[in-house]
């Protein structure tokens, strides 16, 4: 037994000095000196703080009002802090929406300390984007080339650069953890890099580059039950950045439509249509006409791939269409009745055709409710069923007769008094008509009724 543990010692040290020999260091004093640093220095001048002032009026307690003459509202002034990323060396800045959004007043801090009044060239909600607008006065600033998300594979390093709870411009640094996360912020495409660079509070609206020195990402958001970071941060993919600066450059975002929708495939799914893996995603239905349809796709079908990138769920489906531009046409990998095919798919805008609006006025339960007949793309605006048709309530006025009786946005009147609601005309005339109503509501999954006597 001794002889056999010496003679494994004396193997290990013969593989421990082989790999001592095989270790090569540094050959020069740059070197020794590897860094992000010339990374950074390129990077960093792009990258902004953004400060969005609002007012807000609170009402004052009534005592106060009585023995004091206050007025019975006070207005005070909250700011949010961001980051953000000239994307164009006139002054054109990429930053999050919930950076800016309800400002009355946006300041951008260059990080030579100058500062610049912005004003919002576009606010997106729905991607979470917003792109805002300095004047230089013709100095050309440094800018970020906005690079393909889409190239990115997990374990890749990235630096995330901004102003984390506004102590000045900091950089840290990670990697790649995951890709098409679909539960990374407020926006209506589920579609994130998760990265665990950290990123905190001021983060958001700075930039996730690559080393290369170029933007592929958008900071967004953290997961975290504490507030602070434990490194699970999420960015908006590059290339949906693109679109929303394209777009807001020229006049305005076109959406593409693919006029099909569905779920992702379960194991469960998987098992019952015969699919060896739960991979795609089950089209439950298919609009009439739409480009999907042209091409096609039928209900039952599973959708495998776009362009070659996997489709997990509805919400990659729906990024893979929007980041092209309307008139592209994108090749879908579909599975149907046990076999594979492949589909050339004309992407198009969706049909807006009798689209029509108004305001609810009158003595009646949906005064102040601002309503609109269903189209494809108003359908697609408020990611609603794709099929769903009838009359929607935009929004709602606050102290209404429409908020008094509990009317949402996002709700479709379908019935009122018995009859059907195709259009914002037959629906104001059935509510004129009479002083009485009884009222069939669809919210969500759920119909409800409101009766009003």
């Amino acid at each position: 037994m001794r002889l056999l543990i010496g003679v494994f010692a004396f193997l290990a040290a013969l593989s421990a000095g082989a790999a001592a020999e095989n270790r090569v260091l540094p050959q020069s004093p740059a070197q020794v000196q590897l860094s992000f640093a010339p990374v950074v220095s390129k990077v960093a001048p792009a990258v902004v703080n953004v400060y969005a002032r609002r007012v807000v009026r609170q009402a004052v307690n009534p005592l106060f009002q009585q023995f004091f003459g206050t007025s019975p509202m006070r207005s005070r002034i909250e700011q949010s802090l961001g980051s953000g990323v000239i994307v164009r060396s006139d002054g054109i800045i990429l930053t999050n929406n919930h950076v800016i959004e309800g400002g009355q007043d946006i300041q951008v801090a260059l990080p030579d300390r100058r500062e610049f009044q912005a004003r919002i060239v576009l606010a997106d909600a729905r991607t979470d984007l917003a792109v805002l607008r300095i004047d230089t006065k013709g100095e050309r600033l440094p800018a970020l080339d906005i690079g393909d998300s889409d190239k990115l594979q997990v374990g890749d390093l990235v630096l995330a650069i901004g102003n984390p709870f506004g102590v000045g411009q900091t950089v840290t640094s990670g990697i790649v953890s995951a890709l098409a996360r679909s539960n990374g912020g407020a926006s209506d495409y589920q579609f994130f890099i998760q990265t665990d660079a950290a990123i905190n509070p001021g983060n958001s609206g700075g930039a996730l580059v690559s080393l290369d020195g170029k933007l592929i990402g958008i900071n967004s958001s953290i997961y975290s039950s504490s507030g602070g970071n434990i490194g699970i941060g999420f960015a908006i993919p590059s290339n949906m950045a693109r679109v929303v600066v394209d777009g807001a450059l020229a006049g305005g975002i076109k959406r593409p439509w693919f006029g099909a929708d569905g779920q992702a495939v379960t194991p469960e799914i998987a098992r019952a249509i015969g699919l060896a893996r739960p991979d795609g995603v089950l089209i439950s239905q298919v609009y009439p006409g739409s480009p999907a349809a042209q091409a096609g796709l039928v209900k039952g079908d599973v959708v495998l791939s776009i362009d070659g990138f996997a489709i997990l769920d509805a919400n990659s489906l729906r990024y893979r269409v929007v980041t092209h531009r309307p008139g592209d046409m994108v090749n879908v990998r579909y599975w149907r009745s046990g076999n594979t095919q492949d589909a050339a798919v004309k992407i198009a805008l969706p049909p807006d055709e009798g689209r029509e609006e108004g305001v609810v006025a009158g003595s009646n339960p949906m005064q102040g409710a601002r309503i609109a007949n269903i189209t494809p793309a108003l359908a697609d605006e408020m990611q609603m069923d794709l099929a769903a048709k009838g009359v929607v309530v935009m929004s709602v006025e606050r102290a209404s007769e429409a908020a008094r009786f509990g009317i949402q946005p996002g709700d479709i009147v379908k019935q009122i008094n018995g009859e059907a609601i195709a259009n914002v005309a037959q629906l104001k005339r059935a509510l004129s008509t009479t002083d009485a109503w009884v009222m069939a509501i669809q919210r969500g999954d759920q119909m409800m009724r409101l009766s009003v006597q």
